[in-house]
């Protein structure tokens, strides 16, 4: 039987899909680590392991931050491409997807299958998932105990553009003995404040469909849905979506 991977190496995580002639049949995420290529090793070893091994019966595509890092890939496709064609097939109709990366936030706009258009935040990991693990950790928390915290507080002002100086923000309530909830609440809603200044930027087309990492927190989903005064839609594997892309376009199939 022939077999349809996608691979998605973010910046701090990489997805895996594999498809068969019609069904997902295989799918994990891995940490990235400070290498993409021995990430890729492992990603080989963990195909085998579940009985999908690299060869002439496997068809891979490479995407994400580090898909260069992929030596046994057919080919490589751009994020954009990959998360527009994941999204779309999760949600099953045109919309915008929000893609909020480890080091990067994207919004594209999805029509019949395929990215038409999309905007970027700045090269700065200010309203990023990096963000959120930077600040979580100076909280000495993971990013579930952040949100967990941040749906407890009443948001503090964070108001810097830059990670840096953004930290330093949170080390000043830190000293001036701001509650650890408030803090949370306020790390919280300084990136969905960027997220959704980027979404203004954008003619936004069909529902909004979240996807990435974040897409699991429900308090974030609520949150970005009230900054803009319209439900944010997601899936329970909106983070594969760029891995999910990936796989179909290895497959060639346009629809579902």
């Amino acid at each position: 039987m022939k077999y349809f991977a996608g691979i998605d190496i973010g910046s701090t995580a990489s997805k895996v899909v594999v498809l068969d002639g019609t069904d997902m049949v295989d799918h994990f995420v891995l940490p990235t680590g400070w290498s993409s290529k021995e990430t890729s090793v492992e990603i080989a070893r963990r195909l085998e392991a579940d009985g999908h091994p690299i060869g002439e019966d496997m068809k891979i595509i490479a995407t994400g931050y580090g898909r260069v890092a992929v030596d046994y890939a057919a080919k490589t496709v751009t994020e954009i491409t990959c998360h527009g064609r994941g999204g779309w097939y999760l949600l099953g109709q045109d919309c915008t997807i929000v893609d909020i990366g480890g080091q990067d936030t994207k919004v594209i706009t999805v029509e019949n299958g395929m990215p038409t258009s999309f905007l970027m935040n700045d090269k700065c990991s200010a309203g990023t998932g990096k963000f959120l693990e930077i600040m979580a950790n100076r909280l000495g928390v993971d990013l579930t105990e952040l949100f967990t915290l941040a749906e407890a507080g009443t948001p503090l002002a964070i108001s810097s553009m830059c990670t840096v100086f953004a930290e330093s923000e949170v080390i000043s309530h830190i000293g001036a003995g701001e509650k650890r909830e408030d803090i949370a609440a306020g790390v919280v809603d300084s990136v969905v404040s960027k997220v959704a200044g980027l979404c203004a930027r954008h003619t936004l087309k069909g529902d909004l469909f979240l996807t990435g990492g974040l897409c699991d927190s429900a308090y974030l989903v609520d949150r970005l849905s009230h900054k803009l005064k319209r439900p944010v839609l997601t899936h329970p594997l909106g983070r594969y979506a760029g891995a999910l892309g990936a796989a179909l376009i290895a497959r060639g199939k346009t629809s579902k």
